[in-house]
């Protein structure tokens, strides 16, 4: 787990070493066991390094193979790598190294760009061949690992960060208005290839982007499961689907424990993280790190979830480590969990998992997460809505979409209202995509390779690489989504909610943790904004910068203070919280 960062040329003039180590230095969290550079020509590469796997300074980075003629920077875990390396050497190929990062290296050349098919894991990598001249910008099925880039003319800057792109200087900070309908609509959703910044995009999950060297490029999507049933899996039976289902959660969480360093777990105390702890009880592992955190009631709202995540430790014997959070030390972490985000983040439990993150890594270096089991098994409110929908987009938006165009049109400031149709256009193209025709598998599909890329996913690798810490997400392992992809609606759906993945628990963990009330990564002083909190979020909307920036029309700001708590979505966040963390993100990183 590292930061990467690069620039190319295309003009024939020479990278620029300073851009490049400037992105590396903002990005020294995400990797602060070491750094490198390589500066060849055109092409400039750095990284910084977080020891995973083979500790030692053979797998450091960048890594060139001048046999071969290939350079690399990468970002992530490929967690079969001992099996593909096998393969390889079967092949002729000889090695120098023990870890994952020189498996890419022989496997990009002996199976070009199909590499990544076989690849089991978590990557972001750039990738140069030196005689052809091409370079290769890659990213993992899910976005689990992220990738910016800037083009300049004829200049080419990627990095793991936004702010990495930013701090090299010379791009675009401006506002982009089309990615602002995205965030007030979509709950701060911002899909690529947008940021929040018109200079800056990002690589769409599951991409092989392929650059030549006059700065042509072509990308190839390579993953694209199908959300439909085959005539043979049609009359499947339920327990069938389940013993297919718990073989693959093994397989999952057994793949996320390779590493040269102990591996914990993030366990929140709802089913998901308790079946990851379960699941590793059940292939014998002892001695497992866990760690939990909670806050501060509000408004009645219960802050931590510790009953159930300490029923958990004390069935399996786990080394537990619990933090209670606060109201005081909650509002001294915000600035920095804010400057910690790539891009603007509303979620409440960003601070959460930045102060767990903390925790956690004066222990351990790596975690399993349990993100992402909602959106791939079906754990939403707004699924069951969908079925038998006559118009799933507008279902789906009446679910999901924090306002619709006519109020956002209403409650932007004048010179940034734009129609505010875009994201429900983007839905309904996404919805019409062949390989998905249930609207329920509609909405899954959509929220397991769009809305998680950019709201879960990214804020589970931001906040804990702002500590050096990597998560690793077993929910996401392609194959178990693949199948998941493929399991009736109405298993998934059953039991309200993740019907079929509660029954595999059932099987697995104490039965009051799979039928307790569902619950959520609660911040209730982040909803609830009173007090210091809501001073803060005053004072930011209220600075020079926010009203000569205009976003917000004067008389919504002026609604939302005056009642603070009082203007909720339907996904239960602060309409004032959503408005006020993209002022204080645009300050905090001194762009728009």
């Amino acid at each position: 787990m590292c930061g990467i960062a690069g620039e190319i040329r295309f003009d024939g003039t020479m990278a620029d070493s300073t851009a490049v180590a400037r992105m590396m230095r903002s990005q020294e969290r995400r990797g602060p066991d070491a750094c490198g550079q390589l500066m060849r020509g055109r092409v400039g590469l750095g990284h910084q390094r977080l020891r995973i796997i083979d500790l030692s300074v053979r797998s450091e980075q960048p890594m060139s193979d001048p046999e071969l003629g290939l350079s690399l920077v990468f970002n992530g875990c490929i967690y079969n790598y001992a099996a593909l390396r096998e393969e390889l050497e079967g092949l002729g190929y000889r090695f120098f190294s023990g870890g994952d990062t020189e498996v890419i290296l022989k496997g990009w050349h002996a199976w070009g760009p199909a590499c990544v098919e076989r690849f089991k894991g978590m990557f972001a990598f750039a990738l140069h061949e030196r005689d052809s001249g091409r370079v290769a910008l890659v990213r993992d099925r899910f976005g689990i690992k992220p990738l910016y880039y800037s083009q300049v003319g004829t200049r080419l800057r990627f990095a793991s960060t936004l702010p990495g792109i930013v701090a090299a200087g010379d791009v675009d900070t401006a506002i982009d208005a089309e990615a602002l309908q995205f965030y007030m609509s979509w709950h701060a959703v911002v899909p690529p290839p947008w940021t929040i910044l018109k200079g800056i995009r990002k690589l769409p999950p599951a991409t092989v982007r392929v650059y030549e060297e006059d700065g042509r490029f072509s990308d190839t999507c390579y993953w694209d499961p199908p959300y439909d049933r085959s005539a043979d899996e049609r009359p499947r039976a339920a327990g069938e689907w389940r013993e297919m289902l718990h073989a693959a959660l093994r397989v999952a969480v057994e793949r996320r424990m390779v590493a040269d360093v102990p591996v914990g777990v993030l366990l929140s105390g709802g089913v998901d993280s308790s079946l990851i702890v379960g699941l590793l009880a059940e292939m014998g592992q002892q001695g497992l790190s866990t760690f939990s955190i909670g806050f501060e009631d509000a408004h009645g709202e219960k802050g931590d979830e510790f009953t159930y995540s300490d029923l958990i430790a004390r069935h399996y014997g786990t080394h537990h480590h619990k933090l209670a959070i606060p109201s005081a030390d909650l509002l001294d972490a915000l600035p920095g969990t804010v400057a910690a985000m790539a891009e603007p983040m509303v979620s409440y439990d960003n601070v959460g998992f930045y102060l767990l993150s903390r925790e956690v890594s004066n222990h351990i270096k790596v975690v399993q997460s349990g993100q992402g089991a909602d959106e791939v098994f079906g754990g939403y409110h707004w699924y069951p809505p969908m079925a038998g929908a006559n118009d799933p987009v507008a279902a789906y938006s009446r679910a999901f979409f924090d306002r619709d165009a006519e109020t956002l049109s209403r409650q932007l400031g004048p010179a940034w209202r734009n129609g505010g149709t875009l994201p429900r256009d983007f839905v309904a193209q996404h919805f019409a995509r062949p390989g998905a025709s249930d609207p329920i598998d509609k909405a899954l599909r959509i929220d397991s390779t769009v809305m998680l890329v950019d709201d879960p996913v990214k804020r589970v690798d931001n906040m804990t690489m702002a500590w050096g810490l990597e998560a690793r997400v077993p929910f996401l392992d392609h194959d178990l989504a693949e199948l998941a992809a493929r399991i009736p609606p109405d298993l998934k759906l059953a039991g309200e909610g993740k019907g079929i993945l509660k029954d595999v628990a059932r099987d697995v963990i104490p039965a009051a943790v799979v039928d307790r009330p569902k619950g959520y990564f609660p911040v209730p002083a982040l909803k609830y904004l009173e007090g210091p909190y809501l001073t803060l979020v005053r004072d930011a909307l209220a600075s020079q910068a926010a009203r000569e920036r205009g976003l917000f029309a004067p008389d919504y700001l002026e609604r939302l203070l005056a009642d603070p708590t009082g203007h909720i979505t339907p996904l239960r966040g602060s309409e004032l919280w959503q408005v006020g963390l993209l002022e204080l993100w645009l300050q905090q990183q001194g762009v728009g």
